[in-house]
C-alpha cells in the first residue's frame, strides 16, 4: 500500500464507504443513484453498481423535453444515468459543490453545471451561455476556487460569475471613465488586451443571491458536441468537420452553427 507524506496511507473507499450525495473531497462528488440522474458528458470518473448511460436524443428526446429537459441547444452535452449504485463525478480537479433548490430557480453558467436530479427542470436562459434550473432538488456545480454567496445590489466581474438564484437577470454596466481613460486609450490604439471587470460588469438588483467563484479565470470549456482526442479514449475524434481546401479537414467555427451552445471567443471575452 503506498504511503502518503508523514506515514499516513491514502483513504481507500468501496461502495459502502463512499458518501451518499455528498463530496468525497473538494474535487469529487458521490451520487447515491437509485433511479435517474442527469449529468454532463465526461464528468463521470467511476461507479459501483448496475448503471447505464443514455444520450439525450437517443430515442427518448421527446419524453425528456416534455418532462424536464427544455434546452435543446445543450442536449448533445448531456446524458442520463439510470440504475442503482454509487456514481463518482469530477471535473478536471475543479472545486465541486452540491446545492439544494426548494421551489426556487437558479441560473448557472452552462460549463459549470455537472449534474442534477430529475425533479428539477432545466431551461435555456435568455443570457447566452447560462442554463436555468427550476423546482425542488439537488444539483452539482463546479467552480474555479471556492464559491461565495452575495446579495444584490451588486456589480460583479462577468468572469467571476457562477450564477444567481431567485433574482432578476443582470444587466450590463460599463465604466466609461475607465474605458476612455489612459488604459482604455492605449487598448484602443494598440488593440492589446480585452474587456476586464474594471470596465465591464454584470449589475444585479432586487432580492436573491449571486454566486461568485474565487478567481476571474473562467473554467476552460469544450465546444458543444466536440470530443477531443486524448489519451485513454479509444477512437476519440472531433465531430462536425468538413473538408477544406486541399482535402484537409477543417473544423467548423463555434458561431452560427445550429445546435452549438456557445458564442465562441467573442462570447467568452465578455464572460458569456
Amino acid at each position: 500500500m503506498p504511503q502518503a507524506a508523514g506515514g499516513a496511507g491514502p483513504v481507500v473507499h468501496d461502495a459502502t464507504s463512499l458518501p451518499a450525495n455528498d463530496n468525497v473531497n473538494p474535487y469529487a462528488f458521490s451520487v447515491d443513484l437509485n433511479g435517474a440522474y442527469y449529468l454532463q458528458k465526461g464528468k463521470m470518473i467511476a461507479y459501483y453498481g448496475d448503471m447505464r448511460f443514455s444520450g439525450i436524443g437517443r430515442g427518448v428526446i421527446d419524453q425528456m423535453l416534455e418532462r424536464n429537459f427544455n434546452s435543446p441547444l445543450h442536449a448533445s452535452d448531456w446524458v442520463v444515468a439510470e440504475g442503482r449504485g454509487k456514481l463518482l463525478l469530477a471535473d478536471r480537479a475543479f472545486d465541486l459543490n452540491s446545492y439544494d433548490l426548494e421551489n426556487g430557480n437558479l441560473t448557472v453558467r452552462s460549463g459549470n453545471l455537472l449534474a442534477f436530479e430529475p425533479t428539477l427542470k432545466l431551461k435555456q436562459s435568455i443570457i447566452p451561455g447560462f442554463l436555468t434550473l427550476i423546482g425542488t432538488g439537488k444539483f452539482v456545480a463546479a467552480s474555479n476556487g471556492p464559491v461565495h454567496f452575495v446579495e444584490p445590489p451588486i456589480r460583479v466581474d462577468p468572469q467571476a460569475l457562477v450564477g444567481w438564484a431567485d433574482c432578476p437577470a443582470p444587466c450590463h454596466h460599463y465604466d466609461h471613465g475607465y474605458m476612455h481613460g489612459l488604459i482604455g486609450g492605449l487598448r484602443h490604439l494598440t488593440g492589446l488586451g480585452g474587456a476586464s471587470g474594471e470596465e465591464h460588469q454584470f449589475e444585479f438588483i432586487g432580492a436573491g443571491q449571486v454566486l461568485l467563484q474565487s478567481t476571474e479565470t473562467l473554467m476552460a470549456e469544450r465546444s458543444v458536441g466536440q470530443v477531443h482526442a486524448e489519451a485513454g479514449v479509444p477512437g476519440s475524434g472531433v465531430p462536425h468537420q468538413q473538408a477544406g481546401h486541399g482535402g484537409q479537414q477543417q473544423q467548423l467555427p463555434n458561431v452560427n452553427i445550429p445546435g452549438l451552445g456557445n458564442l465562441g471567443d467573442l462570447g467568452r471575452r465578455f464572460g458569456l
